[in-house]
């Protein structure tokens, strides 16, 4: 397995520009992160400052979501939200010109909140047209996007895998898939076997955080690095994003690794 950092979650104690040189210094050499600006259209001056701190510090990025909308209030994506078109479409823009720059290929693409006042039928068709043309954008220079079930949030309407791959069939684009994120499955009960044995060809990322408490992997009940063992069986060979809160400094939360990054 090759394993990524995510740098929304680890390494907080330091400015979002710092974590990439101390996940390389950690040993690391792919990260990822959620949307590392405060707004869907950011200036040229902050893109580039990103930009230059993954490239300064020589690793891979691997991951990028796009504008999720206020996530500290509760709000989990735009896709089917309705009347926020503009919004995902510039950060859309701004993603995929990242992406040329640092070689990302994997865009996550949260779905958004059942918004009250909104019909979910509607929200749904919505959301079929603009990850079709996320889609189509990201498969210009050859990335894909992928669905995330989350937990926790009640009104986010993809909760376990067969949520998210029923969107990808209704899309029926080949560069559209599952985000499998033993946290939130795991969390909200999902068969986590039967996704791997049944879908392993249809997961485009996998993150890890332990069931409960989101910390490190050996802090929780799930059996991850058996869950990961599976997964190599069953021929996933991407990366492995280390999605989780650690549960003291980030420095020692990766114990549960010995040697690999």
């Amino acid at each position: 397995m090759r394993y990524d950092v995510n740098l929304s979650l680890l390494f907080t104690e330091l400015p979002l520009l710092e974590r990439a040189e101390a996940a390389r210094a950690a040993g690391f050499t792919a990260v990822e992160y959620w949307w590392p600006f405060d707004t869907a259209h950011p200036g040229d001056r902050e893109v580039d400052a990103f930009v230059r701190s993954v490239s300064d510090a020589g690793v891979r990025l691997v991951s990028l979501n796009f504008f999720a909308g206020d996530m500290a209030s509760g709000e989990r994506g735009l896709v089917s939200w309705i009347g926020r078109e503009q919004e995902l479409a510039d950060s859309v823009a701004i993603a995929v010109g990242i992406a040329e720059r640092l070689g990302c290929r994997t865009f996550n693409a949260l779905y958004g909140n059942r918004i009250d006042g909104l019909d979910p039928t509607a929200q749904d068709e919505h959301a079929l047209s603009i990850l079709d043309q996320a889609a189509a954008a990201a498969a210009r220079i050859g990335a894909r996007l992928v669905l995330e079930p989350l937990s926790g949030i009640e009104n986010y309407p993809l909760k376990a895998a067969a949520d998210a791959l029923a969107v990808c069939d209704k899309l029926g684009r080949d560069n559209v898939a599952l985000l499998f994120d033993l946290y939130h499955l795991g969390t909200n009960g999902d068969d986590l076997d039967a996704v791997i044995s049944h879908h392993a060809a249809r997961i485009g990322h996998v993150q890890v955080a332990d069931v409960p408490g989101r910390h490190e992997p050996g802090t929780g009940a799930l059996d991850i690095p058996g869950y990961l063992a599976k997964l190599a069986e069953a021929g996933y060979d991407g990366y492995v994003g280390l999605e989780y809160v650690p549960s003291g400094r980030t420095e020692d939360s990766f114990g549960w690794l010995g040697g690999r990054r």
